[in-house]
This record gives structure tokens, C-alpha cells and sequence, in this order.
């Protein structure tokens, strides 16, 4: 059974049909409701933070919080657009909020000025979606394990430079809808021949099937033991870009900020030795993430914040309104390629 997102059925007014029309057209009038019955929280008002609120409020969700304790500075206005330039020194959820309501009226759009860290465990029961952006890996592991025990899904996702990634967790069991053409059964005798015995796809009749998708924790994802034999065989074909996001979460932990170029060459030095660490912890060789990354890993980039908050709403919208596969569980972009890669990682 495909669960509804609340326990009433989400009505859709005549006003909203016209807005969404486009939408309804896409993906149906049922995902739609389920979007509308949808309360997201949003952390973190950065670049790619408010990428993914506007995809929100577009998309049409009942209601969004955007959480932030920092102020508007300098870098805010070149990195993201919801902050007027003249909002410098302000709080950043809240100069962000008019820019974000006026998007979509119909869509209710709240401010919290307060520490992610600081809110109790029952503030995060409130939404069925919690995003996280711009936290620390304590922060989001522990969110994480709290939703996990409530059925509430769980992003995170972060841009660092011409690198960015989003991790999502849906739960033990994520049932959704897959539309795909549909096959009809050959209706030819034996004397026909064999072509007359294939089925054949009707490409413009389709059908819905239903699926499931497993998700493990933030914590299980980051806790792959490399060691293992299993783990050795495919290291070949593990994106670098995991072993980069370990690095840059370190670095988040031990500063208390990310990569600043105005301290570049401090920074450059720092990541060097977190890189050798970290990769030493996790008993593989520093060989295995050169160099390169260290200069292109400073500041949110717009471009990699357009890309990355794209996929990242996407799959929100994905999975509240219960359409389509979801990516599992890693998408890790790099701006210096132009490509993107969804992998597995944490227990099959």
C-alpha cells in the first residue's frame, strides 16, 4: 500500500489546480496531494540552502521551515538569492523569508532564528521531511537516528567549491510508484512463428508499479568498513568523492567552519593532513585522494548550488510524494568534470 503522508486526505482547491497544473500533469494528482499534506524543515540558508527551498515552494508542500542562526554576510549575497544585498548583519532564515514566500503563496513559509543543534528531539517530530545543510556530521547524525525511530525522511547535503553531494535516508522500507510502459502478451499462435510469440510494449499505454527501496542510517553510511575483503573489491570503483566529503566533515568538526579562502593557505595545509588522517583511520593510503581537490573545495559556488539543490528537491519532492525510484543513497557531483554519480554505501 502506497501510505499517505497525513492521516486526512489533502484537498486540492481549484485555485491550486491551476497553479500546480503542470505538476499534476507529471506526476499526478495523488503525488501532488501527498506533497500537499508535506511539512518540510530546511537548515542552513546558504547557496544551497536556498536552492532547495525555492524547489520546495515551487513544487507546492504544505508548509516550510527555514532553520539558520547565522547572519547575512558578504559571501551570503554572492552565493544565494532569497537575501537582498542591503540584508547584511541580518539574521539569514529571516532575511530570506519574503523573497521565499512570495514564490508561491499558497505555501506556508517560516523563519527560525535558533541553533539546529540546539532544538529538543520533539521540535524535529513535527515534520515529515527534515533537510540538513551547512551542519556539522554530529548534528546530522544524530537528527538522523532520530527521524529513523519516527519514519520522518532525512536529507543532508553540502557545496564545497566545484564539489557538492546529497545523502538521503528513507527509511527501512520506502514503498513507492514506478510508471512504465506496458507489456502486452503475444497474441499469435504456435504457427506464427517466434516474433509473434514476443511480448511487445505499448509505448502509449503505461502502468504503475509499485516498489520498495531500503535506506540505512547516516551513521551506517559513513561507517564502512574498509577493511573488509568485500569492501577492498570495489574500492576500484568507489567515487573519490566519499572519501572527500570524510575530509571535509573532519575539517567542519575540528574548525568549526569550512574552507575559507581568505585563510587559504593555512586551510590548503590542514586539509593535507585531515586527507592523510582521516584516509589512515579508515586504513587506506593517502594516494587514494590527491592534491587537486584541496584548490577547488573553497566557498559555495552558484552553479554547483543550482545543480546540486536541483537533485537535492528533486528527490524530496521523489520521496513525500511517493513517485519514482529515489537515488540510493549518495549523489556526489563535481562541477570540475560537469558530471554526477548516485552510489550505495552502508549495509546491503
Amino acid at each position: 500500500m502506497i501510505d499517505m503522508i497525513e492521516k486526512e486526505d489533502p484537498v486540492i482547491s481549484e485555485e491550486e489546480a491551476a497553479q500546480y497544473d503542470r505538476q499534476i500533469r507529471l506526476w499526478g494528482l495523488d503525488a501532488q496531494k501527498r506533497l500537499r499534506g508535506s511539512r518540510v524543515l530546511l537548515a542552513g540558508l546558504g547557496g544551497l540552502g536556498a536552492e532547495v527551498a525555492k524547489n520546495l515552494i515551487l513544487a507546492g508542500v504544505k508548509g516550510l521551515t527555514l532553520l539558520d542562526h547565522e547572519q547575512v554576510s558578504e559571501e551570503t549575497c554572492r552565493a544565494q538569492f532569497l537575501v537582498p544585498v542591503t540584508a547584511q548583519g541580518k539574521n539569514r532564515a529571516q532575511a530570506s523569508l519574503e523573497r521565499a514566500q512570495n514564490l508561491n503563496p499558497m505555501v506556508e513559509v517560516h523563519a527560525d532564528p535558533e541553533r539546529v543543534e540546539e532544538k529538543p528531539d520533539d521540535f524535529f517530530l513535527q515534520f515529515n521531511a527534515v533537510c540538513l545543510t551547512g551542519c556539522s556530521r554530529d548534528v546530522m547524525v544524530r537528527i538522523d537516528q532520530l527521524c529513523s525511530q519516527h519514519n520522518i525522511k532525512v536529507f543532508c547535503g553540502d557545496v564545497y567549491g566545484y564539489y557538492g553531494y546529497m545523502f538521503c535516508n528513507l527509511g527501512p522500507e520506502h514503498n513507492y510508484v514506478e510508471e512504465k510502459p506496458k507489456v502486452t502478451k503475444a497474441a499469435g499462435d504456435s504457427s506464427d512463428g517466434p516474433e509473434a510469440k514476443k511480448a511487445k510494449v505499448d509505448p502509449n499505454e503505461t502502468i504503475m508499479v509499485k516498489k520498495t527501496a531500503s535506506f540505512c542510517t547516516l551513521k551506517e553510511a559513513l561507517e564502512v568498513d574498509w577493511t573488509s575483503e568485500k569492501a577492498k573489491a570495489g574500492l576500484k570503483r568507489t567515487p573519490v568523492d566519499y572519501f572527500m566529503l570524510h575530509v571535509l566533515l573532519k575539517f567542519r568538526t575540528d574548525k568549526g567552519r569550512d574552507p575559507d579562502p581568505q585563510s587559504f593557505p593555512e586551510d590548503s595545509q590542514l586539509l593535507k593532513q585531515i586527507r592523510d588522517d582521516v584516509l589512515e583511520a579508515l586504513g587506506l593510503s593517502s594516494d587514494l585522494l590527491s592534491d587537486d581537490f584541496i584548490s577547488y573545495c573553497f566557498s559555495e559556488m552558484s552553479p554547483v548550488c543550482a545543480v546540486v539543490g536541483g537533485v537535492l528537491g528533486q528527490e524530496v519532492v521523489k520521496a513525500l510524494s511517493q513517485r519514482d525510484a529515489p537515488h540510493r543513497n549518495f549523489f556526489f557531483f563535481d562541477g570540475r568534470k560537469g558530471n554526477g554519480v548516485v552510489d550505495f554505501f552502508g549495509p546491503n
